[in-house]
């Protein structure tokens, strides 16, 4: 079974000066950070970060903050044509990840080039 995200993250890339491959971040757990040298090896390093601080935090006795849910749902559904979803399918299955987790990191890579070049 696919273990899910509980919280909101960020990903972007690390330039060659900083180890290359890709940072993810957790903005609700503060200091929750891993990398990856691809989008899917950094949000599955996330997700053990994120495991980690949630438990530690337990271990301590600290306060553990809500996931971010106030104003989005964290629900996307879109209709797309049925070309670019046999790609998807496609490029998915060589990835060895779902379907979904394939679309996150693509809108979660090209969200942080964006946020780069701004």
């Amino acid at each position: 079974m696919e273990e899910q995200v509980k919280y909101p993250f960020e990903i972007r890339n690390l330039s060659d000066e900083e180890g290359g491959g890709y940072l993810i971040s957790f903005p609700d757990l503060p200091g929750c950070i891993s990398d990856g040298e691809t989008i899917e090896e950094a949000i599955k390093n996330g997700i053990d970060a994120m495991n980690s601080w949630i438990k530690t935090a337990q271990e301590f006795n600290d306060s553990i903050p809500e996931p971010f849910s106030s104003q989005a749902s964290g629900r996307f559904v879109q209709r797309i044509p049925k070309s670019l979803h046999v790609r998807l399918a496609e490029r998915a299955k060589q990835e060895g990840v779902s379907m979904n987790a394939l679309v996150i990191s693509i809108i979660a890579e090209s969200l942080g080039r964006k946020d780069a070049h701004q």
